[in-house]
């Protein structure tokens, strides 16, 4: 199973910034364990869901072309726990891109409140030939079957762009049949 803490994007402004939600429900089963009777959304998953915000943000920059992995968390620090029935706002945005990989802060709030603070850095993979049999398509967590799940939110009832780069990884899922 492939594990999504995006439910979708509100915001996107390619290379640049990014706002996504997650809507947390008694349906997912992790929060039953965790913790038994006082039910809260693990902070790992949260630093998680900012990551896989934040590394869409970073791979979208180079129409996907880079691959990209989480490759430190160098900050993360959380003001409260976030239960069901919250909603999180994921906002980051790239502080800087440099040859090695991006660097990005992050922010999920419960409605006007900081709930958590992170600091990212995304490191750029080179073409060694395991790398890129472990980044086909194919084993890509983000395959055109779960991509509507991040197509790009609509407010005040007017759509916004999606980034070029949807349409790339589009043609890529198209031809491995994913």
């Amino acid at each position: 199973m492939r594990w999504i803490w995006i439910d979708k994007f509100i915001e996107f402004e390619s290379g640049r910034r990014a706002k996504a939600i997650k809507n947390l429900t008694l349906a997912e089963e992790h929060l039953h364990d965790h913790f038994p009777g006082y039910p809260t959304m693990p902070n790992s998953l949260i630093v998680e869901g900012l990551a896989q915000t934040g590394g869409i943000l970073v791979g979208e920059k180079s129409g996907f072309e880079e691959k990209v992995i989480l490759a430190k968390i160098s900050k993360a620090r959380f003001h409260f726990a976030a239960v069901p029935g919250d909603t999180l706002m994921y906002s980051v945005q790239v502080e800087s891109f440099q040859d090695s990989g991006a660097i990005v802060s992050g922010t999920s709030h419960v409605g006007e409140k900081l709930q958590g603070e992170v600091e990212l850095f995304f490191a750029y993979l080179d073409d060694d030939q395991r790398v890129k049999k472990l980044f086909e398509p194919k084993n890509f967590v983000f395959t055109m079957k779960l991509l509507g799940v991040f197509d790009v939110g609509r407010a005040s009832g007017e759509g916004v762009e999606a980034p070029p780069a949807w349409e790339k990884l589009k043609s890529l899922a198209d031809t491995d049949g994913t």
